[in-house]
């Protein structure tokens, strides 16, 4: 078990260095990361509360929420190679599981809600399921028991509240696809943004404003001739 947490610990080390461009080295990383050091301590406190020892854990929980402004819970579940930049304000609720080469921005909760089952009972899963290589961006919001696919990107300030599949990328509130499937770069994008994709909203709303321009011309043009 210690192997493995090293393992995970030393993966989550590389995360930093290799997606943050403010760190040069490892030794950075260990010294400067916030992030880094909020996921090494929940890798402890989640041992901790796998072997039975949830109130030292939960404890341990909050101290570590106090100095790094990060609040995960001991029971989430967490993969390799995860980064969370900047840091403050991230939330990662109990039943939250989160795959391999993750990264999370500042702000962002992964927040649980409460669902019940045919028969009125609360549902045990309240918190999203993060696939791999997801990204999300500042200030998003994913809630519920629901499913983010691989390779998928959250826009920051996102509301998402429903399932998204594999190799979209998701905006706006409610949060909505920009296009049917991303271009499968392999580039890394901040923030869960990519300058050259539109939001597909805004380019109805343009169009429907074009419309209208074209209507209130012709109605004019029809006035002139009455």
């Amino acid at each position: 078990m210690k192997t493995k947490n090293k393992s995970l610990i030393f993966d989550d080390l590389q995360a930093v260095v290799l997606r943050d461009p403010a760190t040069a080295s490892k030794f950075q990383a260990v010294v400067f990361s916030s992030g880094f050091h909020a996921v090494c301590l929940h890798r402890m406190n989640h041992w901790l509360w796998n072997k039975g020892f949830k109130f030292v854990a939960k404890l341990s929980a909050l101290i570590a929420r106090f100095f790094t402004g990060v609040e995960i819970h001991p029971n989430a579940k967490i993969g390799k190679g995860f980064f969370i930049d900047h840091g403050m304000g991230v939330v990662i609720g109990e039943t939250a599981e989160i795959g391999d080469n993750v990264t999370l921005y500042h702000d962002v909760t992964l927040g649980g809600t409460t669902v019940f089952s045919k028969d009125g009972k609360v549902m045990s899963k309240r918190h999203p399921t993060i696939g791999n290589n997801v990204i999300i961006g500042s200030g998003a919001q994913v809630l519920g028991p629901i499913k983010i696919g691989n390779n998928v990107k959250i826009g920051s300030n996102a509301v998402v509240v429903k399932d998204v599949a594999a190799n979209l990328t998701v905006v706006g509130v409610p949060a909505h696809s920009t296009e049917s499937k991303i271009n499968k770069q392999k580039t890394f994008c901040a923030y869960g943004m990519d300058k050259n994709l539109s939001d597909p909203v805004d380019e109805d709303i343009k169009k429907l404003q074009i419309q209208i321009k074209h209507l209130q011309e012709e109605l004019e043009h029809l006035k002139n001739k009455l």
